[in-house]
């Protein structure tokens, strides 16, 4: 018995410490020799869910049912049975998650009005409201469910109720209110008020939703605090993987997109067989995403059919790469139909400004000037800058291409001060060509190659390679002249566009850990930056980068 007893200690502390493998081997190991007791069977369960290690998980929660049900526990057997049904449906078994759920409802019916498991039955009502669109009943439930939640003391079902009726709130439109609750939510979870499990439920439905309705600052800002919570338990695994896929999102929005495809790529790695495909199949749709953007087509074409055989709609992005593979038949007819099939106006409004580019393209004005309409209802209705700024853009093309050119400007102009506050180069950068067809069209030509020569200088920083092809055609059309494919910068010593925004913001005197929080990447990845960095201009210390940096005149 004493390796047992030193076994539920190891498991014990190792729980504690949130060393969740650790925690699952050594009870495991003890309940090999001794069946555990309720308390440490309990973690082991929940570390097991934690380390994604779902066939344990199942089992040892049917194990926990078991234990309850001998008992006649049946408020902790009907909780338990919840879990099953929730995890089950994650993993696509929808038989066996529906028995459970039958088994929850009949013992929470037998408890009476009570049982506090009633209000963890409303999230999944409330889930099905928002998916049929019927934004009434779905607020009336999460209401339901956090009144619930508050009369019974379970902070879990307070908080992520809570989140539940924030996520209505955005879909009726009602934006400050919603992300307000959702603020609310990320900070009880970041004040550790939630278990573990619960945690990383609601920051990945409050990031989603921030995304949803694009809140950039917000998803930013709670994904680097997700990205903290995930770092301080290397062991975890359920979670880590929306949070790479989310850290994935937000670099590549901000011109990191090297480092986006390395998250991305870790987030496909991290995907254990048994769990849900969701997440691996937006970490291959995010790598597409940016490989579609650098032009290496072939590849991208391969990750988006591997995010729809993992269940992915791999929409938007597979009509912008059959428009630029020049395909425009096919990649209006995807649009068309993809945008056909949506019904949400936050759904319509993520697709609507591809659906406004592909039929320009296409040369169905009429149709771009119909989506561009759309997407400013959707807009005003939401009142967001970020949604703003989309329909802008797409009333600034659609004037362009009726002959409007002085009328697109202003639009155009909008959207990319927009675009750059926020912290988006590329799209700020494509924002920047149209501008300069509209400054030519009007015959104003140093405005064109302005705008051109900025847009070129990002899209070579970032290595969007078709375009730069782009500008650079735009460019000799003008002058009637070759346009070297690259311009001439000052010397950068070997260094990447990452290297030197590192070496910048090293210079300024910012510790790795305020640069990682400036650029949303982990501490990590700043120490690998900083070290290549000494390396390729030979420098042993911070102050002797920072001279390197005043005197080569990098900074």
């Amino acid at each position: 018995m004493t390796g047992v007893a030193t076994n539920l200690e190891r498991g014990r502390a190792a729980y504690a410490c949130r060393q969740w493998s650790d925690a699952f081997a050594a009870l495991d190991e003890a309940d090999r020799s001794a069946p555990l007791e309720l308390s440490d069977l309990e973690r082991l369960v929940w570390a097991a869910g934690l380390v994604g290690r779902d066939d344990e998980f199942v089992k040892g929660l049917e194990r926990l049912y078991q234990v309850h049900t001998d008992a006649d526990r049946c408020e902790e057997a009907a909780m338990i049975a919840f879990w099953l049904a929730f995890r089950l449906v994650a993993t696509g078994e929808g038989g066996r998650a529906s028995g459970w759920m039958v088994r929850c409802e009949r013992l929470v019916e037998r408890i009476g009005a009570e049982s506090v498991v009633r209000g963890y039955l409303l999230l999944p009502v409330c889930r099905r409201h928002l998916a049929a669109g019927d934004h009434e009943a779905a607020n009336a439930a999460a209401l339901s469910a956090v009144a619930i939640g508050e009369r019974h003391h379970d902070r879990d079902l307070s908080v992520i109720a809570r989140s539940f009726l924030g996520r209505v709130l955005l879909g009726q439109g009602r934006i400050e209110e919603g992300l307000s609750l959702l603020d609310e939510c990320m900070l009880a979870v970041a004040g550790a008020e939630v278990s573990p499990h619960m945690t990383g439920l609601i920051y990945c439905i409050a990031i989603a939703n921030c995304h949803r309705v694009y809140a950039l600052d917000r998803a930013r800002e709670w994904t680097s605090v997700l990205s903290t919570w995930c770092e301080s338990q290397p062991q975890l695994v359920t979670f880590a993987t929306s949070c790479l896929v989310h850290r994935a999102e937000i670099l590549q929005l901000s011109g990191a997109w090297g480092e986006a495809i390395e998250e991305a790529r870790r987030a496909a790695d991290r995907v254990p067989p048994t769990m849900t495909a969701q997440d691996g199949a937006d970490a291959m749709y995010q790598q597409a995403e940016i490989c579609r953007l650098r032009g290496e087509f072939a590849v991208a074409e391969e990750l988006y059919r591997d995010a729809s055989q993992r269940g992915r709609e791999p929409q938007p992005g597979l009509s912008l790469l059959r428009l630029a593979q020049g395909k425009t038949e096919a990649a209006a007819m995807a649009i068309r139909r993809v945008l056909g099939g949506a019904t949400d106006p936050l759904d319509r409004a993520r697709l609507l400004p591809a659906f406004v580019e592909i039929l320009l393209a296409h040369g169905d004005v009429e149709g771009a000037r119909q989506g561009s309409d759309e997407l400013q209802a959707i807009a005003a209705k939401c009142d967001t800058e970020v949604l703003g700024a989309m329909a802008a853009h797409a009333r600034g093309a659609v004037l362009f291409a009726e002959g409007n050119a002085q009328g697109a400007l202003a639009p155009l102009r909008l959207a990319f001060q927009v675009w750059l506050q926020v912290g988006a180069p590329y799209i700020a950068a494509r924002i920047r060509t149209e501008l300069a067809r509209a400054c030519r069209a009007l015959g104003d030509e140093d405005g064109a190659r302005l705008e051109l020569d900025g847009a070129r200088e990002i899209f070579e920083r970032l290595g969007a390679a078709a375009d730069v092809a782009v500008v650079l055609e735009a460019l000799s059309s003008a002058t009637g002249a070759t346009i070297s494919k690259s311009k001439s910068h000052a010397p950068t010593h070997g260094l990447t566009a990452r290297e030197l925004e590192v070496l910048r913001l090293v210079a300024s005197g910012k510790t790795n850990k305020v640069i990682a929080k400036e650029l949303f990447v982990s501490e990590k990845t700043v120490d690998r930056h900083v070290s290549n960095i000494f390396a390729k201009v030979n420098v042993a210390s911070r102050a002797a980068a920072t001279a390197f940096a005043y005197e080569n005149g990098l900074v």
